[in-house]
């Protein structure tokens, strides 16, 4: 792999000329050249986005044959690493006995059982293909349980669904009517006292409040408990969103961590290892209103085609059952915690330690890049995409895969250095322009292109 130099004057630059060709087919086809906005090509720097071939463990190779060690691998849902092949054998085995059928098949009661047993504060499961679809259900039951008709979503994680209750409150909210988008309000995380503000301002309005139960910091002490007891105070339903915490802080989620149960929870990414499925769980008293045992109005709670197709299913299962019997939890906190120390190590050598900032749970680690100031930046970050990608490492994120091994986290940490440098270099010169050759990287909401 060819690798870019460090300083400005040098004319040969680290290029991806069939990536930038297939890039350009992409966009001829697909809206914004990708099926997800967090993969576009405006997140990587210019000319620099890679398209890929193939991926086996924690490396993935791009059409221009340069091999990488990847990280946030699908967008955290590849948890076991690429073609992981407990995950591939139990898809072959349902592949090969039918997907899809016109009754339920026994692997769909098979996998919840599975899945209960793995998160066991929930009584009951409903499978689907998004997150966004499990999350939207978890909203509508919410709703028709409690007959009211706000929703409270906690304004500092940045994404809940694709729908239009929560993306009418993002930047890109174009083609949602206000109506919709006033019936959706914000409560900050880890602040009983001004969540309870707001739930006695809209008193017996709110049908649910719905939170990620952790972000890139820990709860605060008693913060999620208090959460449980005013929801119960208020009426409320308390809906954990764990397409994050699922697994990756404990095989049961944060629920399973922290020991407070929410009504209604929602799993993904993780849960697959890369194939489709995502989860609604919760207490049976509510998910029955979904059902064909109860005498009340009856709830569209999930009803999808693809939602419980045997392969899918059959991978969720082996997943479950690796982190078990492998302890990946345990793993993916150690190379976290390996990686997460060697970064800071290498960044405080450079100069550069209150600039490149890595931030999370050791499972989840994400990384900010600030300027001179102190100030979050998208220049600097666009410097060190460039360096990490120019040194073989494609890390948008730094949330690891139980399939990294020691030498990948030694080769990461060694290109991290060399992009600390340069980072060091454009600081003292309070300018990183001269290093970004193009346009910087973009945040994903924003209302204009």
């Amino acid at each position: 792999m060819t690798q870019a130099t460090e300083d400005t004057e040098d004319t040969e630059e680290f290029s991806l000329p069939r990536s930038r060709q297939a890039n350009e087919r992409l966009h001829a086809l697909i809206p914004g050249g990708a099926h997800t906005y967090a993969k576009g090509d405006d997140q990587y720097p210019e000319n620099l986005a890679p398209v890929i071939s193939h991926g086996r463990g924690a490396h993935v190779w791009d059409v221009d044959g340069n091999r990488y060690i990847e990280y946030g691998s699908g967008l955290r849902s590849v948890s076991l690493g690429h073609a992981h092949p407990r995950v591939l054998e139990a898809v072959r085995r349902e592949i090969d006995r039918g997907g899809n059928f016109v009754r339920p098949s026994i692997v769909e009661v098979e996998a919840a059982e599975r899945f209960l047993a793995t998160v066991p504060t929930a009584e009951m499961v409903k499978f689907a293909k998004n997150g966004s679809d499990v999350t939207t259900a978890a909203v509508r039951l919410a709703r028709a349980v409690t007959g009211r008709p706000r929703v409270a979503v906690c304004g500092d994680h940045p994404f809940f669904s694709v729908d239009d209750w929560f993306i009418g409150t993002t930047p890109m909210s174009a083609g949602i009517p206000a109506a919709t988008t006033e019936l959706t309000v914000a409560f900050p995380y880890g602040d009983l006292a001004a969540t309870e503000e707001l739930l006695t301002r809209y008193r017996d309005e709110v049908a649910c409040l719905i939170l990620e139960p952790a972000g890139h910091t820990e709860p605060p002490p008693g913060y999620l408990a208090g959460l449980r007891e005013l929801a119960d105070r208020q009426g409320c339903v308390l809906v954990f969103d764990e397409m994050i915490t699922g697994l990756r802080w404990s095989e049961a989620g944060a629920q399973g961590l922290y020991g407070v149960v929410p009504d209604l929870s929602t799993f993904g990414k993780a849960l697959g290892n890369g194939f489709a499925v995502s989860a609604l769980a919760g207490r049976r008293e509510l998910m029955e209103w979904g059902g064909l045992r109860h005498s009340g109005d009856r709830v569209f709670l999930l009803s999808t085609t693809h939602g419980a197709e045997t392969h899918a299913l059959a991978a969720a299962s082996a997943v479950q059952t690796t982190y078990a019997e492998e302890g990946i939890t345990a793993r993916l906190h150690a190379l976290g915690e390996r990686l997460a120390a060697g970064v800071r190590e290498a960044a405080a050598a450079m100069g550069v330690g209150d600039h490149l900032v890595v931030r999370g749970r050791a499972s989840n680690l994400v990384f900010a890049t600030l300027d001179e100031h102190g100030r979050p930046s998208q220049e600097y970050r666009t410097l060190f995409l460039r360096r990490l990608l120019a040194g073989g490492v494609l890390a948008p994120s730094f949330v690891v895969s139980s399939a990294l091994d020691d030498d990948d986290i030694d080769r990461t940490v060694e290109v991290v250095a060399q992009a600390c440098a340069v980072y060091r270099k454009a600081l003292d010169a309070a300018d990183p322009t001269p290093w970004l050759a193009g346009r910087p990287v973009r945040p994903v909401f924003r209302r204009l292109v």
